[in-house]
């Protein structure tokens, strides 16, 4: 697992506490300088832990590293649900999500950057896993937003909707549009009958 005292569920308390703070800072760290900048030294340096702390439960920094940006989907899919739930009809509850999904990566085009730079890392380090387990919480979260919408296999249009998603990402970096004309392109993807 990379711990190098061993498995998470053998450290102790104040062990797991001190592992959280450790991936706090590795957060931080990222969401500023991105993936090159994210070394055990500036890790150190942004948290209340020494190098060699963070050396003695990490004993490889891509766990950390996987860690870390786990904790940032974990925390952007809470944000999400946390929209989804302000709303009571159910097309309401998706269009809410999508437009706070885009304006996340519009407000802050360093987490776009991050994600894909992330992406790309543990793609030539062989481990996509990690990658996985982040596309599958997005893609459960638009599943149960669009199962209630009567809408031929919420998963399959889950994941194109997530394509969709990340490609829209990357023009509105270049081609801002606001949400509105995104609309039509996602209530084409989402609910056109095919077939």
């Amino acid at each position: 697992m990379g711990i190098a005292p061993g498995r998470s569920d053998e450290l102790s308390p104040n062990q797991l506490q001190k592992q959280e703070l450790i991936v706090d800072a590795a957060r931080k760290v990222l969401a500023r300088d991105g993936l090159a900048g994210c070394t055990v030294r500036a890790i150190a340096e942004a948290g209340p832990l020494t190098k060699s702390a963070i050396h003695y439960y990490f004993a490889d920094i891509d766990v950390l590293i996987d860690r870390a940006m786990a904790a940032h989907i974990n925390a952007f899919v809470a944000d999400l649900r946390e929209v989804a739930g302000c709303h009571e009809d159910h097309g309401d509850r998706l269009f809410a999500v999508l437009e706070a999904y885009l304006n996340t990566f519009a407000e802050r085009p360093n987490a776009a950057f991050l994600w894909f730079e992330y992406w790309i890392g543990a793609g030539r380090a062989q481990h996509p896993q990690a990658i996985d387990a982040m596309l599958t919480s997005i893609t459960e979260l638009l599943t149960e937003l669009l199962a209630p919408l009567d809408v031929d296999d919420p998963r399959a249009r889950a994941r194109a909707l997530l394509s969709y998603l990340l490609g829209a990402i990357v023009q509105q970096r270049v081609r801002p549009r606001p949400f509105i004309a995104l609309q039509a392109d996602i209530e084409a993807l989402c609910f056109a009958n095919y077939g």
